[in-house]
């Protein structure tokens, strides 16, 4: 049993806000180490409803990712499994794909923290990597039909193309005033809205969001 799970939940509060401190001065490995930490807590915590409750209430500032955790977790189990597998494989460095989500906020108009919550949300910013086989493909997972229509005459496999793409999808469907109908477009389930919102709002409150979540390590399902 995760000691998390142990704590109770003024302890468990306690100790994601001095993983939060921590993040705002650490570098490198520390920071890495630190966001994982953070990571696995969230990750105990979304396994009792009762405890994650809680720790929401003390610390309101936690629910996004509390949130995010459990649709992520229901959306999985209502999902079959990749068709042909997924591969790993490592993202672009985190200062570039932000170059990528802001050149298509000034382009489209979408807010370039929607971008980063769908990329991570899909992909893992690119290192969930799916097969040939697979009906979605690329770091934004687009089926062939929608990046006809969306992708401009990029690769869908190249990770500027992509969120370039998915910036101009979200724009032609409102998404500069509706995100959630425009996520609609993206995704048919309100699981996956709600959790790319979630995620976008931290990132578009915690200045340390985006490099956290970029931390994060990739756990993928098992079959």
């Amino acid at each position: 049993m995760n000691l998390v799970s142990l704590q109770s939940p003024p302890a468990v509060v306690r100790h994601l806000r001095a993983d939060e401190r921590a993040l705002r001065t650490a570098t490198g490995a520390e920071f890495v180490a630190v966001a994982r930490d953070r990571q696995l807590v969230i990750r105990t915590l979304a396994r009792n409803a009762k405890e994650a409750a809680a720790v929401a209430k003390l610390a309101p500032g936690e629910r996004d990712d509390l949130d995010v955790r459990r649709d992520l977790n229901a959306l999985s189990a209502e999902s079959p499994p990749q068709v042909g597998g997924v591969s790993v494989g490592p993202a672009r460095h985190a200062n570039k794909v932000l170059s990528f989500y802001r050149e298509a906020q000034r382009r489209f108009g979408i807010r370039w923290e929607l971008l980063a919550a769908i990329n991570f949300v899909e992909s893992d910013f690119g290192r969930a990597r799916t097969t040939a086989k697979a009906d979605a493909q690329g770091p934004m997972q687009f089926e062939p039909a929608t990046w006809r229509e969306y992708g401009m005459g990029g690769d869908v496999y190249n990770e500027h193309d992509a969120i370039l793409a998915a910036a101009n999808l979200l724009a032609a469907n409102g998404g500069r005033t509706n995100e959630r109908a425009a996520l609609m477009h993206y995704n048919l389930s309100p699981l996956y809205w709600d959790a790319v919102l979630h995620l976008a709002h931290r990132m578009a409150g915690v200045p340390t969001a985006f490099r956290e979540y970029y931390a994060w390590k990739l756990y993928l399902r098992k079959r």
